[in-house]
This record gives C-alpha cells, sequence and structure tokens, in this order.
C-alpha cells in the first residue's frame, strides 16, 4: 500500500495521457514517492519568497519565483489577481472523484476587435542646467522655489532677510536692550557653504561701515581679486540692489557701492554678463537720481556721478554686443532725463555724462541739436534762480563743453584756420553761451569740427 499523498491510479491516469498505457504498479508507486519529494521542495523554496516578501499567504508568484530558482520552467496562465477554482466532474458510482480548473472562455472575436493600446513612447535623453553660475535657470526640469521653502532646502527658521532689514536690525539691537535675544538670520541662504556665508557677511557688513576707511579698502580689494567668489555673485548684486535704494541720502556708502560694482567688473573671475539687467537700475540710479546725499549744498554728489557714468559705460562697451539692446534703451533713458525741464540740474548733469560715454556719434546726434534749446532753461536760471541752482546750471554747460570736446579730429589739418564768420556759425549750432564758452577756450579743433560738420559749404 502506496504511503504517498498521490496514489498509484493518478500515476497512471497522468501517463495514458501522455501516451504510457502499460505503467507496472512498482514503477507508479516510485513515481509518486518523486513527485511528492518535488512538490514539498518547490513548496519550501516558494515559501521562502513569501517570508523574504513579509507576506503570510503563498501566491502564484512565489510559486513561479520557486521553479525558476530550481531551474524548472514556470507554470503560464496563473497570475496573483486571478484565484485558482476547482470544480469537480461527474464520475460514474464507485470511482473516485475527479477535480479539474475552471478555465474561463475567451471571445476571439471581442479580443480582435478590442481597440489597440497606444504605442509606447521611445527612449529618449535630454540635458537641462542645473545651475549656471550658482543661479538656478527657471525651467520646468528645475524644483520651483515654492518647493524650496516647503523642503529640505528651505532655510531654517524665518526666510533670509534683506540687507536694510539687516541693517535695521543692527540698529535696533543698538538701542534696545529688550532685543538682545532676537536670533538674527544669515542674509544668505543655506545652499552656500559656511564659509560663503561668513565672507559675504564680512564683507557686505565692512562696505556699510562708514567709520572704517581701510576696512572698506580691504573688501574692495578682495572683491576685485579674489577667486572663487562666482556663487556669492548673485547675492552680492541684489545687496548692491537693495543698499542703493535703502542709502540714497548717505554719499559715502553711495560712493562704496558704486566702487563695490566697480571692483565685481574688474574681477577677471567672475562672469557678470548674465546679472548686467540687474546691475545697471542701480548704476543709472547713482548716474540720474534727483538728489543723492542728504545736503544740497553739497557738491560732492558729482564725483558720485562721475563715477556711475564711468561705469555705465564699462558695462555698455563691454556687454553692448550681448545684449543689443543694451545701448539703445540706455540712451533712450538719459535722453529722456535731458530734454525734460522739469528734471532737476542734477540730473540733467547725469544725463549730460550718461550719454558722453555713449561715444562721438550720440553726442553729435543727440547733444549737439538741443544745446541752443537748452540755453533757454539756463538764461532763465541765471535770471531768476539762487546761487545753488545758478551753480548747478553752470556744471551742466561745462559737462556740455566736455562732451562737445570728443568731436574734435584729431586729423585736422593744422594749415586750415578759422573761419571770419565761426562766431555767428557756432550761434546757429550751439547758442550763444556755449560759443562764449568755445570762443573763450580759444580751442581751433573744436570750432573747426562743429563748423564743418554743420556747414556743408564750409566744408566744400
Amino acid at each position: 500500500m502506496s504511503l504517498t499523498v498521490w496514489n498509484v491510479e493518478s500515476i497512471k491516469d497522468v501517463a495514458e495521457m501522455l501516451g504510457i498505457s502499460n505503467l507496472g504498479d512498482e514503477a507508479a508507486s516510485a513515481i509518486a514517492m518523486d513527485l511528492e519529494y518535488r512538490i514539498h521542495q518547490v513548496i519550501q523554496e516558494a515559501m521562502k519568497f513569501m517570508v523574504h516578501s513579509k507576506r503570510t499567504v503563498l501566491s502564484n508568484a512565489d510559486i513561479s519565483s520557486a521553479l525558476r530558482t530550481l531551474n524548472v520552467e514556470p507554470l503560464y496562465g496563473f497570475n496573483t489577481s486571478r484565484p485558482v477554482e476547482f470544480h469537480e466532474a461527474a464520475v460514474g458510482a464507485g470511482q473516485n472523484s475527479l477535480y479539474y480548473l475552471d478555465d474561463e472562455e475567451i471571445d476571439f472575436e471581442k479580443i480582435i476587435n478590442f481597440p489597440l493600446p497606444k504605442v509606447p513612447r521611445n527612449i529618449s535623453y535630454t540635458a537641462h542646467w542645473l545651475a549656471i553660475e550658482g543661479v538656478q535657470p527657471a525651467i520646468p526640469q528645475n524644483p520651483t522655489p515654492s518647493d524650496h521653502t516647503t523642503g529640505e532646502w528651505a532655510p531654517k527658521g524665518p526666510a533670509s532677510i534683506t540687507p536694510g532689514a539687516a541693517t535695521a536690525t543692527k540698529e535696533a539691537s543698538n538701542g534696545i536692550s529688550s532685543m538682545e535675544n532676537v536670533e538674527v538670520k544669515p542674509l544668505v541662504r543655506h545652499v552656500l557653504s559656511k564659509e560663503l556665508q561668513l565672507y559675504f557677511e564680512r564683507i557686505t557688513a565692512a562696505l556699510l561701515d562708514v567709520s572704517n576707511s581701510e576696512l572698506r579698502n580691504a573688501a574692495l580689494s578682495s572683491l576685485r581679486d579674489d577667486p572663487g567668489l562666482h556663487q556669492l555673485l548673485p547675492y552680492f548684486i541684489m545687496f548692491l540692489s537693495d543698499s542703493i535704494s535703502h542709502n540714497l541720502s548717505n554719499l559715502v556708502i553711495l560712493t562704496t557701492l558704486m566702487q563695490m560694482a566697480w571692483a565685481l567688473l574688474d574681477n577677471p573671475n567672475l562672469f557678470v554678463e548674465p546679472y548686467v539687467q540687474q546691475l545697471m537700475p542701480s548704476i543709472l540710479t547713482c548716474l540720474v537720481a534727483k538728489r543723492l546725499g542728504n545736503d544740497p549744498h553739497n557738491h560732492d554728489h558729482y564725483a558720485l556721478r562721475d563715477l556711475a557714468a564711468y561705469l555705465l559705460g564699462i558695462v555698455c562697451n563691454r556687454f553692448g554686443n550681448v545684449y543689443y539692446t543694451l545701448k539703445p534703451r540706455v540712451t533712450r533713458t538719459v535722453l529722456k532725463a535731458f530734454l525734460d525741464n522739469t528734471k532737476p540740474y542734477t540730473t540733467h548733469y547725469g544725463a549730460i555724462i550718461g550719454l558722453k560715454t555713449m561715444g562721438k556719434e550720440a553726442i553729435r546726434v543727440l547733444l549737439v541739436p538741443n544745446i541752443k534749446v537748452y540755453e533757454i532753461l539756463v538764461r532763465k536760471t541765471h535770471e531768476k534762480g539762487n546761487e545753488d541752482e545758478k551753480y548747478e546750471a553752470n556744471r551742466c554747460m561745462d559737462a556740455l563743453y566736455d562732451a562737445l570736446l570728443l568731436l574734435r579730429d584729431d586729423q585736422l589739418s593744422t594749415d586750415k584756420t578759422v573761419p571770419p564768420n565761426a562766431r555767428g556759425l557756432l550761434e546757429k549750432i550751439v547758442g550763444n553761451l556755449m560759443t562764449e564758452k568755445i570762443m573763450e577756450k580759444g580751442d581751433k579743433d573744436l570750432i573747426l569740427a562743429l563748423v564743418d560738420e554743420n556747414n556743408p559749404t564750409q566744408k566744400a
């Protein structure tokens, strides 16, 4: 009598299905014992997969994995989502029960008429910039600023404050003892290293310290020569813009900030080109602002405007070919300020020296035709203005004369003489006041340049 789970009759039935009709009882008993061993082996391996998957129910996938482990081809047609159902077949009386799997009937017509699935896209690869000069570009592939503030990139504690707010906090802490325990967060976000954050704080504090010129000069020298500051460049540009808007009444700080912009432009290790649009408003503010400093009788602001005009020329000459709209936009801005009679002479002065940096063509086309009309405003000031207004009007006339000096042609022949009607011609071109100044200086080259340019008959 066989002691196995599988009886001899079941083995003989399977043998007959395979075409073996004369299988003996001893061979069938040996096959049944081996079959039970193999089933135990498969179940044992399948339970290992179940345990490692942290499940308590053995699945079809575990059986298939066990068969692959034993180098046996897995059974097809069974999946985890479909439970295995056995049904009992009707057999004759006195015979053993017969069970079979309930196979689902599939309608081929339904399968044929079923719409085809979408064709999957081909695998492709694209590249994008994670950061450019320390700044993350705003493209769909990169996380948005809201993601930064809500995720692990967010600075711990309150958001970073602006330089103006930092200055106000520092001043408040000096005068109010109750604010001593207030925690001031750094200006720079924590994506920078601690060393760069500390460097940024030391440099900005030194630039805003009006009492220590030696420390300011050391900070400017560091910005001009030190490498490895490209990550801090956008923060320095932001600091420059915010500090100028908060310190328009302090000439020392404004001058230091313009020198800071000069140092950043001179540093050969910095790539300033992407930040020109953010840098230009700061320079133009120090050039054509109505008032710089808190003392209207202090004329030191003219030196600051001269420095801003010099930086304006550097930016336009260096980046004018890259940003082809830079020079036209700057020229239009300063020309509009010069032609506005409601603006003070301080703004006119900045506009004049700003146009001067645009070159000879801008002076010839934009300044020279408007000098005679501008003389009307200057004459009214000389008649009814106070001493400060007269001084400012004279500074504007001097700036116009300095701009006209660029029109002198160095290649003029020395044998050419000033025509006898030069005064009358100059008065028609630049007005009486500028003619008096030119004739007083006796600049032969300038007279010939203006007369030849505006008098075709004399030129011929």
